[in-house]
C-alpha cells in the first residue's frame, strides 16, 4: 500500500508573540486526500510548537513516498506507556465553599462513563496563560499527543480563553479521553451557546470544569483522576480531582 507525504511552506504566528516561517517542510500523511487543516496540524505536531495562534500554508504538494516517522504522524512509533505508580498526589479541585469542581457526563449518564476515562488518565496540560488571543484553537493543541489523554487547559483565568468548536472537534477526532479546564467553563459564559461542551459531550468525552492547581503539573507525565459517583439521572456533579506526578527515577 502506498504511503504519502506533503511538502509545504508555512507561516506561523504565536499567541504569546513572535512568528516563524519555513520553506519546503515535509510531513507524513495518513492518505492522499488529507485536508489543509490536517496537514497544518501535523506540521505543528511534528515540531512540538506550543501556543500556536495561526498557521498559513502555501505551496502544498502531496506525493507518494514512504513515511519517515514524522512526530505525531501516522507512522510515529515513539509513543511510550506512562508510569502508573508512586509519586506525589496534587489536589486539583476547589472546595465546596469556593464553588467546587464539576464533571459533566456525556449524554447525562454518569454510570455509563468508563473508569479508564476518569481514573489515572495520562494528562496533557495545555498552557495558554498569558496568551494574547482569548480563544483556544487547534493550533494550541496540535503539538500534543492527546489520544487516550486527559487534556487539561491551564488558562489562569475564570473567564476567557474559550475552546473553539473546531478545537473541540479536533480533540474528538484525536480520541481525547477527557477535557478539563481551570476556567468556569470551556465556552464563552456570556453566550447561551455551548459549542465546545456540546461537541465533546455528544461524542462521549467527559468535561471537567473549575479545576485548580494546574500550574503544579508538568506538561506531560502526570496521571489525572476525577471519578464521579454512579448517580442515575444526574448529568453534572462535584468531584474531587487530583493528579499523581510520578517520581523521577
Amino acid at each position: 500500500m502506498s504511503q504519502y507525504r506533503a511538502s509545504l511552506d508555512a507561516s506561523i504566528a504565536f499567541s504569546n508573540g513572535g512568528d516563524l516561517t519555513v520553506h519546503g517542510f515535509r510531513v507524513d500523511l495518513p492518505g492522499p486526500d488529507a485536508s489543509k487543516d490536517q496537514i497544518a496540524a501535523l506540521f505543528v505536531a511534528s515540531l512540538g510548537l506550543l501556543m500556536t495562534d495561526t498557521v498559513e500554508l502555501t505551496n502544498v504538494r502531496i506525493f507518494a513516498e514512504p513515511h519517515k516517522g514524522t512526530r505525531g504522524g501516522p507512522s510515529d512509533g515513539s509513543r511510550t506507556r506512562q508510569s502508573t505508580g508512586g509519586g506525589a498526589l496534587i489536589e486539583l479541585n476547589h472546595l465546596p465553599q469556593e464553588g467546587g469542581t464539576y464533571l459533566e457526563a456525556p449524554h447525562g449518564d454518569l454510570p455509563a462513563i468508563p473508569l479508564p476515562r476518569t481514573v489515572d488518565v495520562p494528562a496533557v496540560v495545555v498552557r495558554v496563560t498569558g496568551a494574547e488571543r482569548r480563544s483556544v484553537d487547534v493550533g494550541s493543541l496540535a503539538a500534543f499527543d492527546v489520544r487516550g489523554r486527559a487534556v487539561l487547559l491551564h488558562t489562569g483565568v475564570r473567564e476567557g480563553h474559550c475552546l473553539t468548536r473546531a478545537a473541540a472537534a479536533w480533540l474528538v477526532e484525536h480520541e481525547a479521553a477527557l477535557v478539563g479546564t481551570d476556567a468556569d467553563g470551556l465556552d464563552d459564559g456570556t453566550r447561551e451557546e455551548r459549542p465546545a461542551r456540546e461537541t465533546l459531550l455528544s461524542a462521549g468525552v467527559p468535561v471537567v470544569e473549575r479545576l485548580t492547581g494546574l500550574e503544579s503539573l508538568p506538561p506531560t507525565g502526570a496521571l489525572f483522576t476525577a471519578a464521579p459517583p454512579r448517580l442515575r439521572g444526574v448529568a453534572r456533579v462535584p468531584v474531587r480531582a487530583y493528579a499523581r506526578v510520578p517520581a523521577h527515577p
